[in-house]
């Protein structure tokens, strides 16, 4: 595998008067395409900024970004822009729906700033279909549930077909169930499509539904382990206090969830 995002001594720090907050902290890491992976840590770790640094949302104050091997420290905001309209998906926790319009029409919004697409409409309604919200999607997010929102959101994140999808605190919202769904939709797009996922979590449970996990502190990586290394169930078990084992029954389940997912189940 080649790495689709690589960050080399990467730093980011934000100045509040005379102090300086470093969020990332140095941080030299390669995402491998179609990779499925978390990134962990507690509240301040700097994950949020790391996965922000990655989707070319921000600009670092040192060190170097590639995405598919180019350097993006030259490129101009108009190119960054580029970058993540073709190649990058997001998936917020709040899900960032605008009230006023449908599940299509939200789905549908990304397409405004790329190349025109004949076929957006009917790829809107495809992904929404995929996602089990075929016949949902004239409705507006006041009236949708939290997770079906959160599909909405996947959806959207799919509609320019990207090759990275950048999740922050998917499920942190959710309920068990409905996180366990959502978690199936992501992992079914790695294997069917090859997406490349990186999520962005506090949550063990999450975290063992991916293969790797990268943990924070400080801003800086102090845990970087594959599913099946020695050191893996510790891994997820230290970031927020949660058990090891809990991440195992989450994954367990997912298979049947997806199931429900395909059949159009409402999550709720």
């Amino acid at each position: 595998m080649s790495a689709i995002l690589a960050t080399r001594d990467l730093v980011k720090v934000y100045r509040r008067g005379a102090a300086e907050v470093r969020a990332v902290d140095g941080i030299s890491l390669d995402v491998q395409a179609g990779e499925f992976m978390a990134v962990m840590g507690r509240s301040g770790s700097g994950k949020t900024t790391l996965l922000d640094l990655l989707g070319c949302l921000l600009r670092p104050t040192s060190g170097s970004l590639r995405v598919d091997g180019r350097d993006t420290a030259a490129a101009s905001d108009g190119e960054l822009a580029g970058i993540r309209q073709a190649r990058i998906g997001f998936v917020f926790q709040e899900f960032n729906l605008i009230p006023s319009l449908n599940a299509l029409e939200n789905v549908m919004l990304p397409l405004r700033y790329g190349p025109r697409r004949p076929d957006g409409e009917r790829r809107a309604a495809a992904l929404l279909e995929m996602v089990g919200l075929g016949e949902r999607m004239r409705h507006r997010p006041s009236e949708l549930s939290g997770g079906e929102q959160q599909r909405v959101a996947i959806a959207r994140a799919l509609v320019n077909d990207p090759a990275v999808i950048l999740a922050d605190e998917p499920t942190g919202e959710l309920d068990s169930t409905t996180s366990g769904a959502l978690l199936g939709i992501l992992r079914q797009l790695n294997a069917d499509r090859g997406v490349t996922v990186v999520i962005v979590t506090h949550d063990a449970g999450v975290a063992a539904a991916t293969d790797r996990v990268v943990r924070l502190s400080d801003g800086r990586v102090v845990t970087d382990v594959r599913r099946g290394e020695r050191g893996w169930r510790e891994a997820l078990g230290r970031a927020d206090g949660t058990a090891p084992g809990d991440g195992a029954r989450v994954w367990a389940r997912l298979g049947g969830l997806l199931d429900r997912v395909r059949a159009g189940g409402t999550s709720r």
